[in-house]
């Protein structure tokens, strides 16, 4: 099994989530609700799914996190300097992970954990980037306890706990693998331009 420098893990998976916030922040609420909600296909999830879906995630992940790494403060529970993923973890960040050129293994979402396209994309996104930059504090004031000791129930089989790192690092690579689909689903809508930095709505 892989082992990672816990410091330098951290950093890699904040730069990341930098990465989503940075893209939430200056490209999608530039975008039109028409377009984030626009469906590639009539069972393809529109960028608003997407994002609705990573937010359910975060509403379960974030305050267990918090929780966790408050009550390891209480217990004086100190950082290691390695982190070593769980073989369980480990299978569960894999199958997230996506590859440049060829795409993601289609897999089904939970039922309890997807959107419709009604409501409001402004207050989709908004949540979003709340959730992420409390991602970003959470990886910070991870780094003052141990990622291997510290367990997390998962959402979808609270009986099963992960290491809390392990729970980064599929958190993470879930949030990457549908972002991408969500700026799939928003090159399908046909209304943005990406040859420059910013998204510019066609009129």
């Amino acid at each position: 099994m892989q082992t990672y420098n816990t410091p330098t893990l951290l950093l890699k998976l904040q730069q990341q989530t930098e990465t989503l916030l940075d893209k939430a922040v200056r490209e999608w609420q530039m975008i039109t609700p028409a377009v984030f909600k626009k469906q590639p296909s009539p069972n393809a999830w529109s960028a608003m799914q997407c994002i609705g879906h990573l937010n359910m995630y975060g509403d379960y992940y974030l305050p267990a996190i918090e929780q966790a790494i408050m009550q390891a403060n209480k217990t004086g529970n100190s950082a290691s300097a390695i982190f070593t993923p769980g073989w369980l973890g480990n299978y569960f960040t894999n199958m997230m992970q996506t590859s440049p050129g060829k795409g993601s293994k289609k897999m089904k979402a939970p039922k309890n954990y997807t959107i419709t396209n009604e409501g409001l994309s402004d207050e989709v996104i908004a949540r979003f980037i709340d959730q992420q930059e409390k991602l970003l504090v959470l990886l910070d004031k991870a780094a003052n306890v141990n990622l291997n000791t510290i367990r997390i129930p998962i959402s979808i089989a609270p009986f099963i706990k992960l290491k809390l790192g392990d729970v980064f690092m599929f958190l993470i690579a879930h949030n990457n693998r549908h972002v991408q689909q969500a700026e799939r689903a928003i090159d399908a809508a046909g209304n943005t331009d990406r040859t420059t930095n910013n998204i510019r709505i066609a009129v």
